[in-house]
């Protein structure tokens, strides 16, 4: 991966994220990241969160974007429809060390938000500290992480 494709930064909402999504796009750029906007562009109350998660998570996986932030309304819907693109390693995110541990242990590459129940503050404390960590690679963790990529392999093969 370049070193500019480590600056891109891909995040999505629904309506119930619009507005933290909006906030955190101006705190990647402060912080130095290029935000890759996969949607919502506008408020629309109709919209569908898969219908931004799933593009966002497939660049994820396809490493377009060195790691991505959903957002909906709690962040649990985000979380479903993202973990269901191979290769996506997302948990919904609501304390700090949880958003380090999981990129550290984990591999965790893209974060949940819930916009109606997360704070600026406490999402840009988040994003922060998810952006920076690194994976730790210790033996248990990829032996870990072997077991859900051969697991993720069987079910493409039925496919």
């Amino acid at each position: 991966m370049s070193k500019e494709s480590l600056k891109k930064i891909g995040i999505c909402a629904d309506h119930g994220g619009f507005d933290l999504k909006e906030r955190i796009k101006f705190f990647l750029k402060e912080n130095h990241f290029e935000p890759v906007d996969f949607g919502a562009k506008t408020l629309d109350e109709s919209d569908d969160y898969p219908d931004f998660v799933i593009p966002l998570a497939k660049a994820v996986a396809a490493k377009e974007v060195f790691r991505g932030i959903a957002i909906c309304g709690s962040g649990v819907g985000a979380c479903v429809a993202a973990n269901k693109v191979s290769g996506v390693r997302a948990a919904l995110i609501n304390d700090y060390f949880s958003a380090h541990q999981g990129v550290e242990d984990d591999d965790m590459n893209l974060i949940c938000l819930g916009g109606r129940v997360t704070g600026y503050a406490a999402a840009e404390e988040y994003v922060e500290v998810f952006l920076n960590a690194k994976f730790i690679g210790a033996e248990r963790h990829i032996r870990r992480l072997r077991k859900i990529q051969e697991l993720e392999n069987r079910i493409k093969n039925k496919e």
